[in-house]
């Protein structure tokens, strides 16, 4: 990816200073100039990506190739509904499953995958799972659009506890392309979030 698209896909928060992202307007143009470019990739480099803009061996594919923002989305949104897959379970009555799988679609089968996790955690980090769960169910309106943020968050502490210490430069990257924000305890085993990162990983690389 050039730095010009890879600077177009971090969120603006992080050029900016403390929560404020800075001006649109001068963001763009110093996306647009090569000065521009190389003092904003100076800026990630000495902070937040420095492993991620390190140099690398020849050959080595860099993690911005392969997991464009949509792609780190989907992991995240997998890895979100499969933390909550306690919870998710533990809902039996025939509404709130029937809500939960208009809202989940494809994302509640993975919830319910024994193979992948069995689902076993703490008693208070069930409580918390399904305390929140429960909150998105009777908050009304659009279960799905209720949800996607709870499962976004969770997903995103998931995966950065993961790759953190498994692919460091994924990590950093994971991190850039949403704007800061504090992340829930994460609780999935590796085992399930390799498979799941693995599955999004072989689909990257086949397209």
């Amino acid at each position: 990816m050039r730095l010009q698209a890879l600077l177009a896909e971090v969120d603006p928060v992080w050029h900016g200073t403390g929560a404020e992202a800075p001006d649109a307007a001068l963001l763009a143009r110093a996306v647009a100039s090569p000065l521009g470019r190389r003092l904003l990739a100076s800026g990630l480099a000495e902070g937040p990506a420095a492993q991620l803009l390190a140099p690398v061996p020849a050959g080595t594919v860099s993690p911005i190739s392969r997991w464009q923002r949509a792609r780190v989305a989907a992991l995240q949104r997998d890895l979100g509904t499969l933390a909550f897959a306690p919870a998710i379970r533990a809902e039996i009555g025939r509404e709130p499953v029937r809500r939960l799988k208009a809202a989940l679609g494809t994302g509640y089968l993975l919830a319910l995958d024994r193979t992948v996790w069995d689902g076993k955690v703490d008693s208070d980090v069930q409580t918390r799972l399904t305390t929140a769960l429960g909150e998105a169910l009777s908050s009304g309106g659009d279960l799905a659009e209720t949800l996607a943020p709870l499962l976004d968050l969770q997903g995103r502490a998931e995966l950065q506890a993961w790759a953190t210490q498994r692919d460091p430069a994924l990590a950093q990257w994971a991190s850039l392309v949403d704007a800061p924000a504090p992340l829930p305890p994460p609780h999935l085993p590796e085992k399930p979030v390799l498979v799941v990162h693995t599955h999004h990983q072989t689909r990257a690389v086949a397209s």
